[in-house]
């Protein structure tokens, strides 16, 4: 069963003000607000990516090396903010 979060929207289009992330083993897409790049919870995320994959990520867009439920949960609590 998957759980909706308001502000991550699943999607093949990416709406004005949000952006595509990549994220777990089957490389799940999730389109995402651009506010969470301010975020320090976000950025550990992203510097996580940046140790991995440097800035050649295999998808061509932003992966994120966790699996799904520790993105599920950091997302869930950027949108509580």
């Amino acid at each position: 069963m998957a759980i909706r979060l308001p502000r991550i929207i699943s999607s093949k289009k990416v709406p004005k003000g949000y952006f595509a992330v990549y994220v777990g083993e089957n490389q799940r897409r999730f389109v995402i607000p651009v506010s969470f790049l301010s975020q320090p919870l976000f950025q550990d995320l992203l510097g996580k990516s940046e140790e991995e994959f440097g800035y050649s990520h295999p998808t061509g867009g932003l992966t994120i090396p966790c699996n799904e439920d520790i993105f599920l949960d950091v997302s869930s609590r950027l949108n509580q903010l």
